[in-house]
């Protein structure tokens, strides 16, 4: 009799399995089964490779990743995510840019030509052939911050009408390590560098150039100074803020020198600029430079697929990744290739195994579940920008927004990191999802460099959408948190932006699979509610959620 009942309850825990798809009501069964280093390892090594030469927008390695990308949602069974068609179009300004005369620092008693990539980066996002600034006066003008919140206005009673504005990187929290301004320690959006040139464009400046130091910055100068010419921008839209006429960079021992020489001493001001005595100082040097600017038309592409919800598919949750990498530079000597594995065929890999997980569920979850990778990240989030605002899924909509950039190939870790940690309350889904595979959640432990602004989901921040940015805990499960930071400090230092950025055979993708199957499990989860998680009441980003919502 025993074992008639076990037998009878073996047959109903089958047939159960069956009707759902495993179990986790099908989740975890079609993780497990779905997500796995091979698969990981086989795309990441396709998307790298020499042949999709670097995914740049707009040439060949795009047609390439867009025809791959497609190839592998058709064959999980997904639809098109934008009416008939895995594509929306993302259009685009390509540019190039020429360092023509070069840039001039004019003094009373000295003139200073400065070298291009080794002193200074300059460029133009004004669509116009050529640009100049003209012995524009230079203005220290600090942080360059207008942050009522925070009682502060680096530009106040400051006319810079026709100036030249130079600018701090990061925001006084970080300098001073109080934690009383701003955020403290952790970097705030001020203390981000477009925030800053998009400011001093408000405040009427002719010219706006960020001093470059490794530690508020978050990277060194190398990557600033092998900036590309070459680039793109989105097409400006009616009513879009304006740009300054030139913008860029300076290297903070150049400054240093040149503030010198017109009798300032740039380490006294800077301190003097993270107190709230400070006032812009109008520095007695006047810079000049022209700048060339070849332009043409161009069109990238987001890539979207869709698994349609079962009884409510126009509620939708978003998993996003961005494609592309920095292509080609044929001035290198030997390789001229910027394959981009970690940065970010990580991410598109992990996002084609999340979509083969639910294309592998027994029954579809109750709301639609959209895989976007998007275009043109490098070139300042372009991509998500255009989808944020011109969404093919209303926002309102829209559940919440999860990105993948730069997945963990290091191996198992205790923790799992939740960039923007305490902002939203998605970090519930992450503790309940981290609780299951007995990890850890901790936030961002480099909170100066700002890497809740950096990535994709921000985009849809902006526009109030709650978004989820996970990196690699830090805690490794053999070798502990001093080697993990180790080898993410030796690849900012070797292999970030630069060519030797490739796919490695010997990359342990344990971690990865697992950060993988914790994203699922929260995507999931969101998948089959009716809630829609919102920002924390003391976030900057609640009041357009609700506003948002209210609407709808």
């Amino acid at each position: 009799m025993k074992r008639c009942k076990d037998i009878i309850h073996i047959m109903f825990l089958a047939v159960l399995l069956i009707l759902t798809g495993g179990c986790g009501g099908g989740g975890d069964a079609a993780a497990k089964r779905s997500i796995t280093s091979g698969d990981l390892a086989a795309d990441i090594a396709v998307l790298a490779s020499d042949e999709f030469e670097g995914r740049e927008p707009s040439t060949k390695g795009e047609e390439l990743t867009l025809q791959f990308l497609k190839e592998e949602f058709e064959k999980l069974g997904l639809e098109p995510g934008n009416g008939d068609s895995y594509l929306q179009e993302v259009p685009l300004v390509e540019m190039t840019v020429g360092i023509g005369t070069g840039l001039l620092i004019w003094g009373d008693k000295t003139t200073t030509r400065l070298i291009y990539g080794e002193e200074y980066i300059a460029r133009t996002k004004r669509m116009v052939k050529q640009i100049s600034l003209d012995r524009s006066d230079m203005v220290f003008a600090g942080y360059g911050i207008v942050a009522p919140e925070y009682g502060w206005n680096d530009y106040e009673e400051l006319d810079v009408e026709g100036k030249t504005v130079v600018l701090l990187v990061n925001d006084p929290g970080y300098a001073t390590g109080d934690s009383t301004l701003f955020n403290g320690h952790a970097m705030t959006y001020y203390g981000r560098w477009p925030y800053k040139l998009e400011e001093a464009a408000r405040q009427g400046a002719e010219g706006a150039f960020v001093i470059h130091e490794t530690g508020p910055a978050g990277y060194p100068w190398e990557v600033i100074g092998r900036w590309n010419r070459h680039g793109f921008e989105l097409v400006p839209e009616e009513g879009e803020v304006s740009h300054c006429a030139i913008e860029g960079w300076l290297n903070v021992e150049v400054v240093r020198e040149l503030f010198q020489q017109a009798g300032e001493d740039f380490d006294a001001l800077k301190e003097l600029a993270a107190t709230r005595d400070f006032r812009p100082v109008p520095v007695n040097l006047r810079i000049s430079l022209t700048l060339d600017n070849t332009i043409r038309s161009s069109t990238s592409n987001n890539v979207l697929a869709l698994l349609p919800g079962r009884n409510r598919p126009d509620e939708v949750v978003i998993y996003m990744a961005h494609w592309d990498h920095l292509g080609k530079d044929p001035s290198l000597r030997g390789d001229q290739i910027y394959n981009g594995a970690f940065d970010n065929a990580t991410g598109v890999a992990g996002l084609l195994e999340l979509a083969e997980a639910f294309s592998q569920l027994g029954r579809r979850p109750a709301r639609s579940v959209l895989f976007l990778a998007v275009a043109a990240e490098e070139q300042g989030r372009l991509g998500s920008r255009y989808y944020a605002t011109h969404p093919v899924f209303p926002l309102a909509k829209t559940v919440a927004a999860m990105n993948m950039d730069c997945l963990n190939v290091f191996g198992p870790m205790k923790d799992v990191t939740v960039i923007g940690y305490g902002n939203s309350e998605l970090d519930n889904y992450v503790a309940a999802a981290a609780h299951k595979q007995r990890r850890k959640v901790r936030p961002d432990p480099e909170l100066e460099k700002g890497y809740f602004y950096r990535s994709d989901h921000f985009s849809f921040v902006q526009e109030g959408v709650p978004a989820l940015y996970l990196e690699s805990g830090i805690d490794h499960v053999e070798h502990g948190e001093a080697w993990t930071r180790e080898q993410i400090d030796r690849y900012t230092a070797e292999r970030y932006h630069k060519v030797t950025d490739e796919f490695d055979p010997t990359w342990d993708l344990t971690g990865m699979v697992d950060d993988l199957r914790l994203l699922f499990s929260i995507g999931h989860r969101l998948s089959r509610e009716r809630t829609f998680p919102n920002w924390q009441e003391d976030s900057e980003f609640r009041a357009l959620r609700d506003s948002m919502m209210q609407g709808s």
